[in-house]
């Protein structure tokens, strides 16, 4: 078997088992909502959601929520899903981390909704028909994908026309370092650890998870070839003394588009 075809086949099990240990771990991104903080999104209308680190997407982005089918994809955790669900959205998750899913189970559990939990890889076709949402929320995520125009073309398959997607996503240059030498330029970009074994192989054994640089073309563009049109872009950077990168430049974009 061609190598590359094999670190192809292997990766987005890597990934969901990264995502299982960083769950375990604390990770950030793996930590539930409270009761406290769903209620006040159900009764309050008080909430706040993140695409990127430390922007809320913006209120005005959303569509009613109240009714709308809502997908969160690749946005397992307890964060997100919650908030859609005290606002009264009928919610679908999709992750390829069962612990992600885990927590999306035991808050839904513990507040009483309900929720279809779906676990998968969303570099193969989704499993839900054509037009099936009204929103698609994509929390920075498609880093764990080399194929992103797979992505935008299943999300504008999926949503319902007049359907919103809603997407974080890193701008690519954080690849062009890494965390042994600091602000020091290490790498070429585009970054691929699939053309590189021993890259791939390192990166399974620091548990960082297989990750890829994307460009704007990429990221944007390909939304725009997928048919969809966008209407809103914003940047965003990282928490502080998340990484020393943040402090110098922007990271993310946050997109609203429209099909």
């Amino acid at each position: 078997m061609d190598e590359e075809k094999e670190l192809r086949q292997r990766y987005t099990a890597v990934n969901s088992a990264t995502w299982d240990r960083w769950a375990d771990g604390g990770n950030v991104w793996s930590i539930p909502i409270s009761h406290e903080e769903y209620e006040k999104a159900r009764l309050h209308d008080d909430w706040g959601m993140y695409l990127t680190p430390v922007k809320y997407a913006p209120r005005e982005w959303f569509p009613e929520l109240r009714g709308a089918r809502v997908l969160g994809l690749a946005s397992g955790g307890g964060q997100q899903m919650p908030i859609f669900a005290a606002r009264g959205a009928i919610c679908t998750i999709f992750d390829n981390s069962e612990r992600q899913l885990a927590s999306e189970r035991m808050v839904a559990a513990r507040e009483g909704y309900g929720i279809e939990i779906v676990r998968g890889d969303m570099t193969k076709p989704l499993p839900f028909a054509d037009g099936s949402f009204d929103l698609i929320f994509h929390p920075v995520s498609n880093c764990y994908v080399e194929d992103v125009q797979h992505v935008w073309n299943e999300c504008f398959r999926i949503l319902k026309k007049g359907g919103v997607l809603l997407a974080g996503m890193d701008n690519g240059l954080i690849f062009l370092f890494d965390e042994v030498n600091g602000l020091t330029i290490s790498n070429r970009l585009p970054f691929n650890p699939l053309k590189d074994r021993a890259l791939f192989e390192r990166m399974t054994a620091d548990n960082d998870g297989i990750q890829f640089s994307h460009t704007a073309e990429e990221q944007l563009g390909g939304q725009l070839r997928a048919g969809l049109t966008l209407t809103h872009i914003l940047e965003d950077t990282d928490r502080p003394g998340t990484n020393p990168i943040g402090e110098y430049m922007p990271l993310y974009y946050l997109t609203r588009a429209v099909k």
